[in-house]
C-alpha cells in the first residue's frame, strides 16, 4: 500500500516561531493548580512564591516562621515604635481571614451506611435481639458473617445513627408490650 505524499520527509525548522515565548507559556500552563481558592484568587503570577505568600501573611518556610530558639535571650531587640524587627506588612489580610473562617466551620458528615446494611442490621435486631449466634445462623446472613462480624456491623450502625437506633429499640419494646 503506498504512503501519503509528503509524509516521508522530515520536518523543517520553523523560523517564524518564538521559541522563548512557547517555552514560557508551556511552563505557565504546566504550573501546578493551587487547590485553595482563596490563595488562587489572590495569587499574582508576576511575583515569586515567597513574595506572594508574604503579601498574604502566610509563611513560606515554617522553620523560619517559628524558629526553635537555641537559647533564651534576656533582652529582645525592639524598634522605637514598639514593633519587633523582621515583621512584614501584610498586603492581603483577607486571604488569611477567609481561610480562618472556612476552617472554623463545622465539618459535614459525608459518609453514610448503605441502605442494604441498615436494612440487614434492623432485620437482625428485630428478629433476634442480642443473640448474635442466632443471627449468624439466620437465612438472611448471605455473606456468612460470624457473630463478631454481625456485632461489629450493629455497633457501626449504632455509632452512625444513634437517634434512629434508640427510636428503633423503643418501637421494638412497644411492640413487645402490645403483644403481651
Amino acid at each position: 500500500m503506498p504512503k501519503a505524499k509528503g509524509k516521508g520527509r522530515r520536518q523543517k525548522y520553523s523560523y517564524n516561531l518564538n521559541r522563548k515565548r512557547l517555552y514560557r507559556s508551556a511552563r505557565r500552563r504546566a504550573a501546578p493548580r493551587i487547590a485553595c481558592s482563596h490563595i488562587r484568587h489572590a495569587w499574582d503570577p508576576a511575583k515569586s512564591v515567597a513574595r506572594n505568600l508574604a503579601d498574604m501573611g502566610l509563611a513560606e518556610d515554617p522553620n523560619k516562621a517559628l524558629p526553635i530558639p537555641k537559647r533564651l535571650q534576656l533582652g529582645m531587640e525592639v524598634n522605637s515604635d514598639g514593633s519587633q524587627p523582621g515583621k512584614r506588612i501584610v498586603r492581603k489580610p483577607y486571604v488569611v481571614n477567609e481561610m480562618e473562617y472556612e476552617a472554623s466551620l463545622p465539618e459535614k458528615k459525608s459518609n453514610t451506611l448503605s441502605r442494604d446494611l441498615i436494612d440487614y442490621v434492623r432485620y437482625m435486631i428485630q428478629n433476634h435481639g442480642d443473640n448474635y449466634k442466632e443471627m449468624a445462623r439466620d437465612e438472611k446472613n448471605y455473606y456468612q458473617d460470624t457473630p463478631k462480624q454481625i456485632k461489629r456491623k450493629i455497633n457501626v450502625y449504632k455509632n452512625f445513627y444513634p437517634e434512629e437506633y434508640k427510636d428503633f429499640i423503643a418501637s421494638l419494646k412497644q411492640e413487645k408490650m402490645d403483644v403481651q
